[in-house]
C-alpha cells in the first residue's frame, strides 16, 4: 500500500510505502498518479492515537445527556454509578461497542480499559468490554484491566471476582487509593500484587491520594516492583498530586520511576501538583494519556477524541511552544504505545518524535492542519486511520 502526499510530524510532503503491517519506505512525494493509493492530500501524518485510561464499561456515549448526580469523592461516585448503570437507555454491550468504534474513527487505535469487576456488577461490565475488543479485533489493539473501582478488601467477595476476571480475558491488574478507600494499604497491594503474580500480568494502580499520603503509597508500590522484580510491569494512574511536597521529593520519585520503569498515564487534570511532563519524558518514564470515562456516571466530558484531550493537555500543562505541544501529542501517539507494548520504545526526550520511521508498525492517522501544533489547537475532522497497515476509518466513519 501507498500513502501520497503526506507531511511526516509536520515535515517534507512525503509518499508512504507500506508492507504488510510496517511502514516499508519514506520517500519524496511524487506527484505522478498513483493508482489506489490512500489520498493524503498535504494532510499531516501521526502514529495513531493511543488511549491508555478509558473506562469504556461506564460509557453513555451515544445517549441523551443527563443530570450530573454524583457527591464528591471516589465511594459516592461509585455509589452513582452502581444506582444508574443498569437503566441506561441503551444495552451495556451496544454502549461499549458503540464507544470503541467511535474512538477508531477518530484516529484511536491502542486502547487500555478498565472493567469493574466487583459484587455488585460481577464480570458483566468485563463481558462487554471483552466483547468490543473481539468485535474490533481487526481495527485496534485493546488491553482489558480488572478493576475493582469499589475497593478490594472493603466488601467481601471481591477478590474472588478479581481472580475470576483474570481468568476471563483481562491481562491487567488494577488497584486504587490503598489508603483512602481501603484504609489498609498494605492488604491492599499484597491482594494486588499477589494476583498480578498468580496470573502473570501486569499493574496499574489508579492513586487519587493527595500530598504526602499519595507519596506514601507510592513508595510502597516502588518497594514492591524493587522487591519483586516487576521492573516495566506497573503504571501510576492519575498520581495528580505528587508533584506537590517539594523540588526534592519530585525529582527522586521521576528518578524511581524512570529506574524501574514504572509508567505513569494521566487525564490531563486541572491540578497544580503534578509531575513536570517534560522532566518524565527526559528522565525516560513511560507516560501516556487518556479520557478517563466517557460522559458516564462520574462526569459528563469525553467525546472519544483523544487529539481533544491532547489539547487539553497541552492547555492544562500550560505549553506554549511548538516543542511542548508536540510533546503532548508525542505522549497521545507513542507515549502510549510503548505502555501497552515494550517492543515499543520510551520517549528519547522532549524533542522525539517517533513513530513513523522505516520498520515502525503502520498504525497511522491523518489529519488536516498546517502544523503539528495547529492540528492540536484546530482538531479537524479530516481524517484517514490505519491499523497493522490496513484503512479501518475515513472521515470519522468505520469502514
Amino acid at each position: 500500500m501507498l500513502i501520497r502526499d503526506v507531511r511526516p510530524w509536520g515535515g517534507e510532503r512525503s509518499d508512504v510505502e507500506l508492507t504488510g503491517a510496517r511502514i516499508a519506505a519514506v520517500r519524496p512525494h511524487d506527484p505522478a498518479p498513483a493508482p489506489d493509493a490512500v489520498e493524503g492530500r498535504g494532510r499531516l501524518l501521526f502514529p495513531a492515537f493511543s488511549d491508555v485510561h478509558v473506562h469504556l464499561d461506564s460509557t453513555r456515549i451515544g445517549l441523551p445527556f443527563r443530570p450530573h448526580t454524583g457527591g464528591p469523592g471516589v465511594w459516592a461516585m461509585m455509589t452513582n454509578d452502581r444506582e444508574n448503570w443498569r437503566s441506561a437507555e441503551v444495552p451495556l454491550p451496544e454502549r461499549v461497542a458503540g464507544t470503541l468504534e467511535r474512538m477508531i474513527a477518530r484516529g484511536t487505535t491502542r486502547v487500555r480499559s478498565y472493567a469493574q469487576v466487583d459484587v455488585d456488577c460481577g464480570l458483566e461490565k468485563l463481558e462487554a468490554v471483552v466483547a468490543a475488543k473481539e468485535k474490533f479485533a481487526d481495527r485496534a489493539e485493546v488491553q482489558v484491566m480488572a478493576f475493582a473501582q469499589a475497593g478490594i478488601l472493603r466488601e467481601p467477595g471481591t477478590l474472588d471476582v478479581l481472580d475470576a476476571a483474570l481468568r476471563s480475558g483481562a491481562t491487567v491488574i488494577g488497584g486504587i487509593d490503598p489508603c483512602t478507600l481501603d484504609r489498609d494499604p498494605k492488604g491492599h497491594l499484597d491482594a494486588v500484587f499477589g494476583l498480578a503474580e498468580k496470573h502473570q500480568v501486569e499493574v496499574d494502580i489508579h492513586l487519587h491520594e493527595p500530598g504526602h499520603l499519595g507519596l506514601f503509597s507510592t513508595d510502597l508500590v516502588i518497594e514492591r516492583v524493587r522487591a519483586l522484580d516487576m521492573r516495566g510491569r506497573v503504571t501510576m494512574s492519575h498520581a495528580y498530586d505528587l508533584g506537590s511536597i517539594s523540588e526534592t521529593v519530585s525529582r527522586r520519585v521521576i528518578d524511581d520511576f524512570a529506574e524501574l520503569d514504572i509508567a505513569m498515564t494521566t487525564v490531563a487534570p486541572s491540578a497544580a501538583g503534578q509531575l513536570s511532563l517534560p522532566d518524565l519524558v527526559s528522565a525516560g518514564v513511560r507516560i501516556g494519556l487518556g479520557e478517563d470515562g466517557q460522559r458516564d456516571y462520574w462526569s459528563p466530558y469525553g467525546n472519544c477524541d483523544l487529539l481533544d484531550r491532547t489539547w487539553q493537555l497541552a492547555f492544562t500543562c500550560g505549553f506554549r511552544r511548538d516543542e511542548h505541544i508536540e510533546l503532548a501529542l508525542a505522549v497521545a501517539t507513542m507515549g502510549g504505545a510503548s505502555i501497552m507494548s515494550h517492543d515499543v520504545p520510551r520517549l528519547a526526550g522532549v524533542a522525539d518524535r517517533p513513530g513513523l520511521a522505516v520498520g515502525d508498525r503502520a498504525d497511522l492517522v491523518l489529519v488536516d492542519g498546517e502544523t503539528p501544533t495547529s492540528a492540536v489547537m484546530d482538531r479537524g475532522e479530516d481524517r484517514t486511520v490505519l491499523h497493522d497497515g490496513v484503512v479501518v476509518a475515513d472521515g470519522l466513519a468505520v469502514v
